[in-house]
């Protein structure tokens, strides 16, 4: 039996186990459920319902805020007065002014800025409101009759239609229970400014004290990437209510200088309206001139109007392509798309007053994206790609070059043949 008798056979463990593609383990793993996410649909699906998510968490977080506008408004006013008048509190704590004492002067400076600007507008406008109506209503009546005898596929019985039903809506219950709830408003109106001007004390006095408490829980490059954050929002909100105030005292004195010039009456109270139209872009400089000259229409003729148009225009395309520029930086030029969307949604959500809060909390989130990985370095899907630069380049060296060679034409001398870069 001894010479029969096998030694046994060695059998190694550490060897895997290999398996073919096309054997049934392998198949039965690639039909497991979690495999239907990893193709095409399945990151698809992902990717849905991952936004899905966001917009919920986003709906929450608006109605959230819809809420309590009687705390958030104000607060995010005082965050940016607070902004706009840092540099005027770090001029006087380097002076050695004690905080208690340069807090107290700001925030007065402020609430006088803020009464004169008030009374100033109610001074203008309370005794020549109705005649300022019934000037633009006038104007508006010229305007459509000279419209129903232009040459087109719109009758009278049309215009009358939609004039209709535009009195119908404001003579409406829905529109009246509007502005009854207006009315209603007087109590949270007081109330949210007595908040805004306790908020805006502490923020003036130790705003930098609890900003540095709210980055405690951060660590490393997320701290660094919060401190940018901060410092980026405090110059953005500054920049923007310092540039947009200034930018709308020159239109407005522009637009008083050239309505006095014409002998075109309210100039006053329609200086005073594009004083405050200013900071609702695009639409309020469109709806200030439009007002102007339908009361240049009625009380001075066309021929007034037009130049009050022309003016209007005028003074737009000053602040636009200088004033702006200048006293706002590059930093802050948002598009025009970009500037109508924000305009649209802010004013959905919350009224006039989210038409002039959604520019600047826009520039606040893009200037966010712009230090989000460093001083001068964009988010990575926010970096232009070198082929957009190239392009870029190129082509404000042929809007330069076009500009030149037309000059050169008005002097009656030849264009200069250049290659592009």
């Amino acid at each position: 039996m001894g010479l029969f008798t096998r030694a046994p056979r060695s059998i190694t463990v550490d060897a895997p186990l290999r398996l073919d593609s096309e054997s049934p383990v392998q198949l039965a793993a690639d039909r497991a459920p979690w495999s239907l996410w990893a193709d095409g649909m399945g990151k698809l699906a992902t990717r849905a319902l991952q936004l899905i998510f966001v917009v919920i968490v986003a709906a929450a977080i608006v109605l959230g805020i819809q809420q309590v506008t009687v705390v958030t408004i104000p607060l995010v006013i005082a965050l940016i007065l607070a902004s706009a008048f840092a540099p005027v509190m770090g001029w006087m704590r380097r002076r050695g002014v004690p905080a208690v004492l340069a807090t107290v002067t700001t925030l007065l400076a402020i609430v006088v800025i803020l009464s004169a600007v008030g009374w100033l507008i109610v001074w203008a406008v309370r005794d020549q409101w109705d005649e300022l109506y019934s000037k633009a209503q006038d104007g508006f009546t010229q305007a459509v009759a000279w419209f129903g005898t232009l040459d087109l596929p719109i009758d009278q019985a049309q215009v009358d239609e939609w004039v209709g039903s535009v009195t119908d809506f404001l003579t409406s219950a829905q529109f009246g229970s509007g502005a009854l709830a207006g009315v209603g408003a007087v109590a949270n109106f007081v109330t949210g400014f007595v908040l805004l001007v306790v908020m805006l004390f502490f923020f003036l006095k130790d705003g930098p004290q609890m900003w540095a408490f709210l980055l405690r829980p951060f660590r490393g490059e997320n701290y660094a990437r919060a401190v940018r954050i901060g410092d980026k929002t405090v110059t953005t909100l500054g920049s923007y209510v310092r540039g947009t105030a200034t930018v709308a005292a020159v239109d407005a004195i522009g637009i008083l200088i050239g309505l006095l010039i014409l002998q075109v009456p309210l100039a006053i109270p329609l200086a005073t309206l594009v004083f405050l139209l200013a900071f609702i872009p695009i639409v309020g400089a469109t709806v200030a001139g439009i007002l102007a000259a339908l009361v240049a229409l009625v009380a001075n003729g066309w021929v007034v109007a037009l130049v009050v148009v022309g003016l209007v225009v005028l003074v737009n395309q000053l602040e636009g392509n200088f004033l702006q520029p200048v006293l706002m930086g590059r930093s802050l030029k948002l598009h025009a798309f970009v500037v109508l969307v924000a305009l649209t949604v802010g004013t959905v959500l919350a009224g006039i007053l989210g038409a002039v809060l959604a520019v600047p909390i826009t520039a606040v989130v893009w200037g966010a994206i712009l230090v989000w990985d460093g001083e001068s370095t964009p988010a990575r899907w926010a970096r232009p790609k070198p082929g957009e630069e190239a392009a870029g380049s190129t082509e404000r060296w042929r809007l330069r070059k076009r500009k030149r060679d037309a000059a050169r034409s008005q002097r009656g001398e030849q264009p200069v043949v250049q290659a592009a870069p």
